[in-house]
């Protein structure tokens, strides 16, 4: 076995104490943001009934779980997510690998992406429910409207920056534009993949609660709605 160098264990040591501070500063900042928001509720600061406070939301989230309601929301929100971000992964891919693979088609569509990109996806939930209906389909679609125009640009931004030089070589071996994609552009894309991929989650997340505002009766969104018109 390798021995560990004094100046290796040195630096491991120097990393798990950065690790640990960083962990205790993060939860340091949580419970001080939950007992300040707890104190400037029970003293008067801001008012409880609109703002609530961290102990009533835990009695009433305790509440909801003793008779499984909240279950039944977060199981629909999820549930919807997931397919909303599946879905936007794979078409975001697909649809960039298209772009990539023609030069001409990628120009006749960018500025079409880049305007529906633009537009407020808050704005486009109505219309969906009006075109398809009060349906789960319907959030699912609205959660994918919201990722997946800023998605494809992202990745197709990553595939044309790859190293031309790589490609060259690919083409200098007889290699196909098949093999220059799997080679090298999808392999070197898989950071710029996965970061869009933690970005996404939350988009459709986002995507989905507006749907649920609006055509829903279950979920996180509608109980937010809910909860705001009763204010309980």
């Amino acid at each position: 076995m390798n021995k560990i160098s004094p100046a290796q264990e040195r630096f491991l040591i120097r990393l798990r104490r950065h690790r640990r501070i960083v962990v205790a500063a993060r939860v340091l900042i949580l419970v001080l943001f939950l007992i300040l928001w707890e104190v400037c509720a029970n003293t008067g600061i801001i008012d409880s009934f609109i703002f609530s406070s961290p102990s009533r939301i835990a009695v009433c989230f305790w509440e909801m779980v003793l008779d499984r309601s909240i279950f039944l929301h977060i199981g629909v929100t999820l549930y919807e997510t997931i397919v909303s971000f599946l879905l936007v992964t794979v078409l975001s891919i697909l649809t960039a690998v298209l772009l990539w693979c023609s030069r001409k088609l990628s120009e006749i569509l960018e500025p079409y992406l880049v305007v529906l990109n633009s537009l407020p996806k808050s704005a486009l939930a109505p219309l969906l429910i009006v075109w398809l209906g009060a349906t789960p389909t319907t959030i699912i679609v609205a959660g994918m409207s919201v990722a997946v125009f800023g998605s494809i640009m992202n990745l197709y931004t990553s595939f044309s920056t790859v190293d031309q030089e790589k490609i060259k070589l690919i083409y200098t071996l007889h290699g196909t534009r098949r093999h220059a994609l799997f080679k090298v552009v999808l392999p070197s894309s898989v950071p710029a993949i996965i970061s869009n991929m933690k970005v996404n989650i939350g988009l459709c997340l986002v995507g989905v609660v507006i749907g649920e505002f609006l055509a829903a009766r279950n979920g996180l969104g509608y109980l937010i709605i809910y909860s705001s018109q009763v204010l309980t």
